[in-house]
């Protein structure tokens, strides 16, 4: 059986670089949850890159907030926002402390602790499902905003979230492209990284702007 605790951790200077530098390099690698059920192995197939006062796209494009504070550093800590009143979504922050940027964590492969993410996904129709997309991969975890700001490169474990290493992906396996539901002038850049062929790894879908209602 696979056992993620044995792997090493990703040391701090992994996440302390550009974040479009880091958002390929991050397809492959592991992320270890340890919960009081026990601990669940993410293996990282799908990541979008937002690069705070430059991307439109950005939760950090107009300046820092409340909500955003952990965008802002220290690198390799974890960014959690709750969206559309009902999910949490999972980034690693990246690049030089002061500067926003990270990486939204779009889909994985669980590869320990599944019978806890099942449970987590009672409505996952098979294992590849259980985190495809942002929002189901936080649920399989257990990941809510009670983590944001969790340093997943801590001197000292075990740590709720702790960025490993994992098996190189070849660079021909790599694919890039718009990112999902990005609009605006966010939305031509092709900031959204992938395995491909990989199952675990979430359709593409455009920004489709909201219609108002008419009376």
């Amino acid at each position: 059986m696979f056992v993620g605790r044995d792997r090493t951790a990703l040391p701090r200077s992994f996440f302390d670089r550009p974040v479009l530098d880091v958002a390929p390099e991050l397809l492959g690698k592991h992320l270890l949850r340890t919960t009081e059920q026990g601990p669940m192995v993410l293996r990282i197939t799908e990541v979008e890159a937002y690069n705070g006062s430059r991307d439109p796209g950005s939760h950090a494009y107009r300046g820092r907030t409340e909500r955003n504070a952990s965008m802002f550093g220290p690198p390799g800590h974890a960014y959690v926002y709750f969206t559309y009143g009902m999910w949490h979504c999972l980034n690693l922050v990246c690049g030089e402390e002061g500067v926003a940027s990270g990486l939204l964590l779009r889909g994985g492969e669980v590869l320990e602790g599944t019978e806890q993410a099942r449970s987590n996904r009672p409505k996952a129709r098979n294992d590849h499902e259980l985190a495809k997309g942002p929002a189901r991969l936080a649920t399989a975890l257990s990941v809510d905003r009670r983590l944001n700001g969790t340093d997943v490169c801590p001197s000292s474990t075990p740590a709720p979230l702790l960025a490993q290493d994992g098996d190189p992906v070849p660079a021909r396996r790599i694919r890039r492209g718009p990112r999902t539901g990005v609009g605006g002038e966010g939305a031509a850049r092709p900031w959204r990284f992938w395995i491909d062929g990989d199952p675990t790894v979430s359709p593409y879908r455009p920004h489709q702007p909201r219609k108002r209602r008419t009376r």
